[in-house]
């Protein structure tokens, strides 16, 4: 039984080291955010799709309920076109350190779409995690444009995932990504029709070298990623699960620094600042795990 549970936590630090590594990808990939993203999406619907048929998972709901994943599908979209976007204008140091700042969007989304009242401690959090990003503004002022693009993205991060919380009240995880990847391609399909330079035959000409990263990407860092997660969380606590994705930027930076020090090695304001965001982060998920206990606690006592 130990060695299970051990088994379970090692496979979930290798989902958080897969997700770090996505960053990497994002860098050695030469094609723009936009297509990157395309390819993305498309490779992982087909894998996606081919899941569902060998599970035999039934996929079919109500219209309107589409609509809604569509919109969160969009969101996912715009969210990994604006991350990719952010390493190849910045580095990946840059913006994984602003993807951090996700909690910080979700801890103000949640009680608007949960309607829960803020939590006061929240907002401290909030408050620490704009002085950690000033910090590291103001110290690679060079990398403004990315440091913009990685913080759009992990508004986009937080509220795809506050979103998704509500459509697992009523959706299996995998009919969700299913609408959510599908309508992902079809929006960036009509994006790059109308406002981007379509589909040429340069589009699908690819090296090998990008075609193989692109599917690693879709294949190990998406559809394995998430079918695998899914898993682990039957046998891990969601708490344990999202506290442990925290260390996603701290994976991503340190490979980003052993794979490319030329153009990671960051000033020591960085770091610091950095620092500050992804400290907050857990912080902010051990308080949360603590009050849960507490109020589990409490209801436990109430029942007797």
């Amino acid at each position: 039984m130990q060695n299970d549970k051990l088994k379970n936590y090692l496979h979930l630090h290798l989902l958080v080291f897969i997700a770090g590594f996505t960053a990497v990808l994002g860098e050695l990939i030469t094609i723009s955010a936009v297509s990157l993203v395309w390819y993305r999406m498309v490779i992982a619907t087909i894998l996606m799709v081919a899941y569902i048929i060998v599970a035999k998972i039934k996929i079919r709901i109500p219209l309107k309920s589409i609509t809604k994943l569509a919109f969160a599908g969009i969101i996912i979209a715009l969210h990994w076109i604006t991350f990719f976007g952010s390493i190849k204008v910045s580095n990946i140091s840059i913006a994984l350190a602003m993807f951090s700042s996700g909690a910080f969007f979700a801890s103000l989304l949640e009680p608007l779409i949960y309607k829960r009242k803020i939590i006061w401690y929240e907002i401290v959090f909030g408050l620490l995690i704009i002085i950690g990003v000033a910090i590291i503004t103001n110290s690679e002022l060079n990398y403004l444009y990315g440091i913009i693009l990685g913080i759009v993205s992990a508004f986009l991060s937080s509220t795809f995932a506050v979103l998704n919380g509500k459509f697992l009240e009523e959706h299996t995880a995998t009919v969700i990504s299913f609408y959510e990847f599908l309508s992902g391609v079809l929006f960036i399909s009509l994006f790059m029709c109308f406002f981007g330079d379509g589909f040429s035959e340069a589009f699908f000409i690819l090296s090998l070298s990008d075609f193989s990263y692109l599917f690693i990407l879709a294949s190990v860092c998406t559809a394995y990623a998430f079918i695998a997660s899914v898993y682990v969380m039957r046998f891990i606590s969601p708490y344990t699960v999202v506290l442990t994705y925290n260390l996603e930027p701290v994976y991503g930076i340190i490979l980003a620094v052993i794979l490319f020090p030329e153009k990671e090695i960051m000033s020591s304001s960085f770091y610091i600042g950095a620092s500050i965001i992804i400290g907050v982060v857990m912080l902010n998920g051990i308080l949360k795990n603590i009050k849960k206990k507490k109020i589990n606690a409490l209801s436990k006592k109430s029942e007797l």
